[in-house]
């Protein structure tokens, strides 16, 4: 039996698409991940492995995608 998710669905899409919009511009790009994570209360690792995953499946870095 899998474990439970520490967060829903919902949060994981929010945060990850408001994480990958701050990072395209350089305005705010840095300091985006844990900024957000602080404002939605997670972990800073977290957001940044969701962050990763988003955008090795865009295409924009290199690596297995999740499907």
């Amino acid at each position: 039996m899998a474990a439970p998710r520490k967060y829903p669905d919902e949060l994981l899409e929010c945060a990850t698409s408001m994480a990958v919009e701050a990072r395209k511009d350089p305005a705010t790009r840095s300091g985006a991940i844990p900024r957000i994570a602080d404002q939605l209360g997670m972990h800073r690792d977290t957001l940044r492995g969701w962050v990763r995953q988003a955008e090795i499946d865009e295409g924009a870095r290199p690596g297995t995608t999740t499907a």
